[in-house]
């Protein structure tokens, strides 16, 4: 009798338990919005030596009219540094239409380099809308 009665307290307090951590969840989730953006490399021949050229296109997807902002960044392939001045982003400020390109250039040919792109939303929220290796 009192095992039955000390399982039932176990489920009750279980349940109570679960049903706080979902419900206090749920108010702090935001909704992931539709929009990505692409990475090609190709090689500079009219530098000494070749260097390698990464062009980074918005492609939009269902929620591009809500993007104010894209911002691009390189790291490279020690993952310490940002390469930060070799980059010709997006146009600051502007909301950026679909097929606007982001380039960079000047990086060792055949490493690799990780290409990150961030997209700023009109209602202030932030979201990873490329993150590769090229």
């Amino acid at each position: 009798m009192i095992g039955v009665i000390l399982m039932v307290a176990i489920v009750v307090i279980l349940a109570a338990v679960i049903a706080a951590f979902v419900f206090g969840m749920a108010g702090s989730v935001s909704t992931t919005k539709s929009v990505g953006a692409t990475a090609m490399a190709s090689t500079d021949d009219s530098t000494t030596p070749p260097t390698k050229v990464i062009t980074v296109t918005y492609q939009g997807g269902k929620d591009s009219s809500e993007v104010a902002s894209l911002v691009t960044k390189a790291i490279d392939p020690s993952g310490t540094a940002v390469l930060a001045g070799s980059i010709t982003d997006f146009a600051p400020g502007t909301a950026p239409s679909v097929g606007d390109t982001a380039v960079i250039k000047g990086l060792t040919a055949g490493d690799k380099y990780h290409i990150i792109v961030t997209a700023g939303f009109n209602d202030g929220s932030e979201q990873v809308v490329l993150d590769t290796f090229v």
